[in-house]
């Protein structure tokens, strides 16, 4: 059975509440009974203290002479009545409160169950139950027996045994009582706990509630609707902010895709429309087989170019989880930049710089070789066709801390300010390119940045206005010994 969250929350709460009732109940029942216990014992005590300060003891005997004195048992307590009775060492009555059932059954006590018991208990004919103290006075059994009084005086004896006893049926009603007071304090509390409770937990959910109503009533076509979020400062208004910043990522995603799928239509529309016309001109009418060459060739060209804005868009529509995780191995930067520069067409306008010496021991990266070719090869392409014909690409390889950098720079026009943001974008092109009439349509440097993100690197722009621009790719260095160094072979390089 699922139940709801506040259906649980109470559940718990009320579960809590009763652990708590029901404890504390039993405690307090357990003390009031050691309490009221030990005062009936008190009072036996107090009782027979009274007792054998009346009788007077002597060397030759015990005298009991009440008459004398005043017997005073304290004021009459919650525990019941108290009868007491004084007998000789052979059980025969001298004096006591009363002669009913309670006095015979001290006698009882005093005579069959001997006097050195010190408690006992007992029940009357109706069924109320007492607790019973006895004491002796006098001289030991043993010496009675061997040395008898020479000459027995009146009130005065061998020994006398004291008895009091003191109704437990007070304790056992305010026990009762009080176990029936905390039972029903204890389901008042916890009824009053219960309905409070459930209300509250609706109350301190309801947030949650008007949340989750909120994001099923979103649709797909409405991406601006974000959750309501709680007037407290507390957990549900983190979860809820958590919650819209994620639809704000998701709604940018969206539009990204959005344009995304706008700028490819158009950019594949355009030689696709030209291609067709091209066809169409060529089958109006029979032609000669230079036009019909010339034909083919533009269509030849413009295949070209859908095959690579293609091949990026694919890349790019890739999910992250594909495109992060190919065959990387560590290669040394070094050899694999000299070996990837000489195989590139334009090598004679590269010039490579070093920001330091070369050091025995190699720098090692975690990348697959061919992207990381692709990589700088858009790089490459990008300064050669903004920079003036003939002028040089400068290359340059550094180590900083835990990253190694290759910077490429040309010398260009440069990038406007306001442009570089958005350089990374899918199809982008910056103004002085399309007035220019710069070959491509925007896709090799976002391409270029998520190669360099699969490596878990990044692309940075150095511009500088009216002389050119320097793009540079940070890659986090690898240990590994020497031996276990992957070297590139020569066919392992990319040709463009």
């Amino acid at each position: 059975m699922n139940l709801k969250l506040g259906t649980r929350l109470t559940i718990y709460y009320v579960t809590a509440i009763a652990v708590v009732l029901v404890g504390f109940s039993i405690a307090l029942y357990l003390l009031a009974s050691k309490h009221l216990n030990r005062q009936a014992y008190e009072r036996l005590e107090a009782a027979l203290n009274t007792l054998s300060a009346a009788a007077e003891i002597e060397p030759d005997g015990v005298t009991w002479e009440p008459e004398e004195r005043s017997l005073t048992f304290g004021r009459r307590t919650l525990e019941g009545p108290l009868v007491w009775r004084v007998a000789d060492e052979r059980g025969t009555r001298i004096d006591g409160s009363s002669t009913d059932e309670p006095d015979r059954k001290l006698s009882r006590l005093g005579v069959d169950e001997g006097a050195d018991r010190r408690f006992a208990t007992f029940a009357d004919d109706s069924g109320a139950t007492w607790l019973a103290m006895s004491r002796r006075l006098g001289r030991p059994p043993t010496a009675a027996a061997e040395a008898p009084l020479a000459s027995p005086e009146e009130g005065r004896h061998e020994a006398l045994i004291l008895s009091v006893a003191s109704s437990m049926e007070g304790v056992r009603s305010n026990l009762r009582n009080l176990a029936l007071t905390l039972a029903g304090l204890s389901l008042a509390v916890w009824t009053v706990c219960l309905t409070t409770g459930r209300r509250l937990c609706r109350a301190a959910l309801q947030p949650l509630t008007d949340m989750a109503a909120a994001a099923g009533a979103i649709e797909g076509d409405e991406p601006g609707r974000r959750l309501p979020i709680p007037a407290a400062d507390d957990e549900l208004a983190e979860l809820g902010r958590t919650f819209n910043a994620l639809l704000d990522r998701l709604g940018e995603s969206l539009e990204r895709q959005q344009r995304f799928t706008g700028d490819a239509s158009h950019q594949l529309r355009t030689p696709l429309t030209s291609v067709q016309g091209q066809v169409d001109l060529a089958l109006r009418q029979d032609r000669s087989p230079e036009e019909y060459r010339r034909v083919l060739t533009l269509v030849q060209s413009r295949t070209r170019h859908l095959r690579q804005i293609v091949e990026g868009l694919m890349f790019l529509s890739r999910a992250d989880a594909e495109a992060r995780r190919p065959a990387l191995e560590e290669v040394a930067i070094d050899d694999w930049l000299k070996a990837h520069l000489d195989a590139w067409p334009g090598r004679g306008r590269v010039e490579v710089v070093h920001d330091e010496e070369p050091s025995s021991t190699p720098c090692l990266v975690h990348v697959h070789g061919p992207l990381l070719g692709e990589l700088l090869n858009n790089l490459l392409d990008n300064a050669a066709k903004y920079g003036p014909p003939g002028s040089p690409i400068q290359v340059r390889l550094s180590r900083r801390d835990a990253t190694v950098a290759i910077s490429v720079s040309d010398e260009g026009p440069g990038i406007e300010p306001a442009e570089i943001a958005r350089l990374f974008e899918p199809f982008y092109r910056t103004e002085s390119a399309r007035l220019k009439g710069a070959p491509g349509v925007g896709l090799g440097l976002s391409v270029a940045a998520r190669i360099a993100a699969v490596f878990g690197g990044r692309i940075t722009v150095e511009n500088a206005a009216g002389r050119g621009a320097t793009f540079t790719v940070h890659l986090p260095i690898s240990e590994r010994p020497t031996s276990e160094i992957v070297r590139p072979e020569p066919d392992s390089v990319p040709a463009r």
